[in-house]
Parts: structure tokens; sequence; C-alpha cells
């Protein structure tokens, strides 16, 4: 799912008191109906809500959170008690309808190119509605709707519910400074855990894996943290069973930082999934070029080259790999299997 930068980026005011004092001016001067659109992160748009609040006294603002996918947010803003009431109505969280629709791809017997492209082969149904429906909500609500959306969930809009988002009074742009880049960056670092990625639903792996590639794409991100950030996606791939969508991951990693040795051993793992072992071997070789005493990439060695029937050679992996670590069970069982081999 590779993030491209679309045009409209490259025209958008970057100062961001500019493009805060150009949406109070938008949202002061519509009356009735509007649609506006505002990228932002949740904790931005959180604090964006607040200071419309203090800066527009004269309307009638709410909020309508959105903390699940649904398909028809038409009927939704109808049940509203106070609809009839409401000026401005900012709608946040209607991205978790995009996640669920990112994961169905795969089960609808979509090519990886296209889970992981904007193609028009499909659209989620959330924009299906939007779509047919926007006459209804010109009509019938008078009300200027302001989505808060990650970058992702505005290519959605621009790309796949054209009729909709054509009517856009404004689009507005507030990427997250270089400290909550640096925040955000690290908190996903530290929370990263491949075990934990495997007791993940689908959707919250699909989830995690956006939030990566926007921050990833970030101005304020730095090469360091970007190529970290790829060996988290890749782990998120693999735990996902998407093991060209790991590989790729891990090889840009391996072009920020060519000596990570963990990137070289999951690239290795990614591989043996794919029946690459030969080629699987080399990664691990490259990752114990760089950490010779890295005793899992010992083991996946041997682990690979069992299955292509080199059990003497598997058996001098596994030695090393104990060795280093002679109390580890996995290394001694796959040696067993080895020499029961033999």
């Amino acid at each position: 799912m590779t993030l491209q930068l679309t045009n409209w980026d490259e025209d958008l005011p970057v100062a961001a008191d500019e493009e805060y004092q150009a949406l109070v001016r938008t949202l002061n001067f519509t009356e009735g109906f509007g649609l506006l659109f505002v990228r932002c992160s949740p904790a931005g748009g959180e604090q964006l809500i607040a200071k419309v609040k203090e800066d527009i006294k004269d309307k009638n603002i709410e909020v309508l959170q959105l903390s699940k996918a649904v398909t028809n947010l038409y009927q939704i803003i109808e049940k509203l008690d106070n609809c009839n009431k409401i000026n401005i109505l900012f709608i946040t969280g209607l991205e978790y309808s995009l996640y669920e629709y990112e994961e169905s791809k795969k089960f609808s017997g979509w090519n990886s190119k296209e889970i992981y492209s904007y193609s028009w082969k499909d659209v989620p149904p959330i924009l299906i509605n939007l779509n047919q429906q926007r006459e209804r909500f010109r009509d019938n609500f008078n009300i200027c709707f302001v989505f808060l959306l990650p970058i992702f969930a505005i290519k959605y809009f621009i790309q796949r519910a054209p009729d909709f988002f054509d009517w856009r009074s404004g689009l507005f742009e507030f990427p997250i400074d270089s400290k909550i880049v640096e925040q955000e960056s690290l908190r996903i670092l530290q929370d990263g855990d491949y075990q934990k990625y495997l007791t993940l639903t689908p959707e919250e792996r699909t989830q995690k894996i956006i939030k990566i590639q926007e921050l990833i794409t970030e101005s304020h991100q730095v090469t360091s943290s970007q190529a970290e950030l790829l060996l988290e996606l890749g782990s998120l791939h693999l735990a996902s069973q998407d093991y060209k969508e790991a590989i790729a991951s891990y090889d840009q990693a391996l072009k920020f930082k060519p000596d990570k040795d963990k990137a070289w051993n999951n690239r290795g793992i990614a591989l043996v999934n794919l029946g690459r072992d030969e080629e699987a071997i080399a990664s691990y070789d490259q990752a114990l070029k760089f950490q010779p005493d890295y005793h899992q990439a010992w083991n996946n060695r041997g682990n690979a080259l069992r299955k292509l029937e080199r059990n003497e050679e598997a058996i001098t992996s596994y030695d090393q790999a104990l060795k280093l670590k002679p109390d580890k069970n996995e290394p001694w069982y796959n040696r067993g299997i080895a020499l029961d081999n033999l």
C-alpha cells in the first residue's frame, strides 16, 4: 500500500496559522450546506475542534465521532437528536470504514498490486453511499460538514468518491509538526512486537500499517526513524502472511541502513515462506555478516538449508546457534530432525 502524494499536496499552504484562518473564514461564510475536508492527525483534530469552538461562538457546532466501520452516514446524521439545529458538524473516524475495506480486499480475490494501490476495481461501501446520497445531503441538511481525515482517507475521497468530493467548499491541511512526528514514531517503535502483531485482528493490523506508512512520508520525518518504521511495517506484513510486501518493506529499510541485521533476518523468513530458500540463505548470511552472534539467524539459516535437504550444512548452522545459546530448545529440536534425515 504505497502512499504517493497527489498534485494537490504541492499546492496547499504550509503555514498552519494561515491554514487555520482560512478554515475559520470558510466556516463563518458558509451558510447552510457545505462540505469541507481537513487533513490532520486524531490529536490535531481534537485541538482544531476545540479552537474552532472558541473562535466561532455564534454557530451551533457539534462533533460526530465514529469509532467503527459504517456504511450509511446519511442515516446516522438523520437520527441525531438536534440535527435541524446544527450549523457545523465535525465528523471524525470515517477512516475506520476504510480500514475494514482494505482488509476485505484479501478475501475478495484481489492480487497484491490491487490490494496495495488505490485500484478502481471496487469502491468502499461508505463511499458508494456518499456518492449516491450527495443530493440528499444538500437538500435535507442545512449543515456545513467538516470531515477530519488522515491523508490516505482523503486520497480515497479524491479517487473513489469524486461525485461527493467535488462538491467540497475547501480542502485544508494541518500536517503534524516535527515534535509530534518524533513522539508518534517513538511510541510505535516502543510498542512494536511481532508476537503482539499476531494477536491483532486483520483490521487492527491494517490500521497500524496505514499509520506507519503515513508517518514514514511525513515531511518532518528523519531517516533513522524511517528505517525503523519500515522494519515494523515489514513485521506487520509478516504477521499478516503478506510476504511479498514484507520483503518490499525490509528492502526499503535496508536502503536506509544496509547493516540492519534484523531486517536481513526477517527478510529471510519471508523468503522461506515464499519457497525461495536459496535467497533466504543469502539473506541470513547478510544478517550474520553484520551480527555474527545472531543465534536466531543461525537457526533460521539451518531451517532453510534443511528444506533444501542440505542437512549436514544445516547441522553446522544449528551448532553455531547452540554455541551462542545452548539453552535454546528450538535449535536442538531442529538439529535432531536434520540428524534423523541423515
